[in-house]
């Protein structure tokens, strides 16, 4: 596989689904498959942190935002994720560093209201591949998930259930080891313990 850039991917994806002629469409295959892609997709590479500036108890969530891992206080506490009516029931009283959120919409709402600085880790979008960004971290670790998932997209507009669904099979065998790579690196040298007290 010689997939290094967004050429090479067309190229490929052409060659792979048996359809050099849709070059042109390639951007609306593409633009699908990393909806698809970040939707499901969860690894470190993911991860990444940025200071959060609350007013009057709320922030937008960074415009690449997909899902929290962890929100620190300014002073580095943890803060937990609340229901949005318990963060509604308390939302009159109370000041002080916060201990909860909920996450409506694009916005964070922090309890107790405020101003607060948090620290916010969490899974950002894939950046999208264009001929101005012709390369990102998931097409240089794992090239053959997008070609998959291109192959895909081109059989579901030929309206090809047998060419999709090979194709889908063969991006969910990249996606599941590409996720076990992942968790080999995060955990592969972790001890299990079982928290609470032992008789």
């Amino acid at each position: 596989m010689t997939i290094s850039d967004y050429a090479s991917l067309i190229v490929d994806a052409g060659e792979y689904s048996g359809r050099n002629d849709v070059a042109h469409l390639f951007s609306r295959f593409l633009g699908l498959a990393e909806l698809k892609l970040n939707r499901a997709l969860r690894v470190s590479d993911m991860e990444h942190k940025a200071p959060i500036a609350v007013i009057d108890g709320e922030a937008p969530l960074p415009a690449d935002f997909l899902e929290t891992r962890q929100v620190l206080s300014a002073s580095g506490l943890p803060i937990r994720a609340v229901a949005l009516q318990q963060l509604a029931a308390n939302a009159q009283g109370g000041a002080g560093p916060p201990v909860g959120y909920a996450i409506v919409g694009n916005r964070i709402k922090v309890l107790p209201g405020g101003n607060h600085g948090l620290t916010m880790t969490y899974y950002r979008k894939v950046p999208p591949l264009s001929p101005a960004n012709p390369t990102n971290w998931l097409l240089e670790k794992a090239a053959d998930v997008y070609l998959y998932a291109l192959v895909e997209e081109i059989a579901v507009w030929e309206r090809d259930a047998g060419k999709a669904g090979a194709a889908q099979e063969l991006k969910l065998m990249a996606l599941s080891g590409l996720k076990i790579g992942d968790e080999r690196a995060r955990w592969g040298d972790a001890q299990m313990t079982v928290g609470g007290a032992t008789p």
